[in-house]
């Protein structure tokens, strides 16, 4: 059996961190979540994928290749245009016969929920949800069969959230025409009398859809249990509970590492610095002595001054921060979808950034890609690409 995996688009809801990449290149647990999706697939038993891209395709492209160091076969093929889910799976119609399974590239998935799709053909995989008003929602008959997906509904339906996986044959092909939405092209199939199953999984399945999204799916994401400890490790460093350290990096003197926390290659941290939990950071990046991380992202390439605090917040890849940073949890009202709403979060700080010495980020604040922010700043409202604040 193949695989769709449906990688093309951009995920605007996700700018800064979407500028330079798809969504499903975005890393949590120092991995980009299409790799999840592809380990998923592998672990349950497809290792025949299509992927389907489009947006910013090359870094797709040159991550997975041919997908045999992960341990698949990947092909690829190309949405020019990002028209929706039908539109992007109709461009690997030459190379489908048979059933197959469709999953979304920028979900977290695992081996479980691609196995609940396994089981029937003409099934969507849901996960019950509480909040599912950012969702299509699976509203079903009385025998259990599917009656409808509801889309984003405002009124209760069910709290049968669809996780956008799907177990199809080649005859959905006859029902896409012009469609671009996928559940648009399964309802007319089923106004049409095809049946079509619901399954639950209780597997994985995490979904980002805003910045403030990435370090709840990062913790997640960090699921491992063990120690893998490399580099060099100074006297007085404290690790506890489950960590990765990568090669090269140096660990100084007075540093706590609390798991879960992955670090990648040729880091160095300290002394005296405090990491964790719920921390991932990316390859070559220095937090200097006496800084507080727990709970975030930091990418590859990055510098983070001493005494600086971070919490529950996104560093992106080649930024430069200098010493006594601030930027912490705290409840913020946040634009969703064009509401305003209350949510605890942190800072959200795109590419090549250069942040002053004792700048303050008040939670919730975005700061955009290639942004210079002079010292003693207090942000407090979200910064657009290439500002400068003075």
């Amino acid at each position: 059996m193949k695989a769709v995996i449906l990688a093309a688009g951009e995920g605007q809801r996700l700018r800064p961190f979407t500028a330079s990449k798809p969504k499903v290149m975005i890393k949590v647990g120092n991995k980009p979540i299409l790799r999840y999706v592809v380990e998923a697939l592998r672990d349950a038993g497809i290792s025949d994928i299509v992927i389907v891209v489009g947006y910013k395709k090359d870094r797709v492209m040159s991550y997975f290749e041919d997908g045999k160091k992960f341990g698949v076969k990947i092909e690829y093929a190309f949405q020019k245009q990002q028209l929706g889910t039908a539109h992007a799976l109709r461009q690997t119609e030459d190379t489908l016969s048979g059933s197959f399974v469709v999953v979304p590239g920028d979900n977290i998935i695992d081996a479980r929920t691609i196995k609940c799709a396994l089981s029937e053909r003409n099934s969507i995989v849901y996960k019950i949800l509480e909040n599912v008003s950012k969702y299509g929602v699976l509203k079903l008959k009385e025998d259990g069969s599917i009656e409808e997906i509801v889309e984003k509904p405002y009124e209760k339906v069910s709290y049968l959230a669809n996780t956008g996986v799907y177990h199809l044959d080649s005859s959905v092909f006859d029902y896409i025409g012009d469609e671009r939405d996928l559940t648009s092209v399964i309802n007319v199939m089923i106004q049409d009398g095809v049946a079509f199953n619901a399954v639950e999984t209780e597997g994985v399945w995490l979904d980002i859809v805003y910045p403030w999204d990435i370090p709840k799916v990062n913790e997640m994401a960090l699921n491992f249990r063990g120690r893998k400890v490399a580099g060099k490790i100074e006297s007085g460093v404290m690790i506890a509970g489950d960590v990765v350290v990568g090669e090269g990096c140096v660990i100084r003197s007075g540093t706590y590492i609390r798991g879960p926390v992955v670090m990648g290659e040729n880091c160095e941290i300290g002394p005296n610095a405090v990491i964790g939990p719920g921390v991932s950071i990316g390859n070559n990046t220095r937090i200097e002595p006496f800084s507080v991380i727990n709970n975030s992202v930091v990418g590859d390439n990055v510098k983070i001054g001493s005494g600086s605090r971070i919490e529950a917040s996104v560093i992106d890849s080649g930024t430069k921060i200098r010493p006594g940073f601030t930027a912490v949890k705290d409840v913020a009202s946040l634009d969703v979808d064009n509401r305003i709403v209350k949510l605890e979060t942190g800072v959200f700080v795109g590419e090549r950034c250069s942040i002053g010495a004792k700048v303050t980020a008040m939670p919730g604040t975005v700061i955009g890609n290639e942004v210079a922010v002079a010292p003693l700043k207090v942000i407090s409202e979200n910064i657009p690409d290439g500002s400068r604040v003075l």
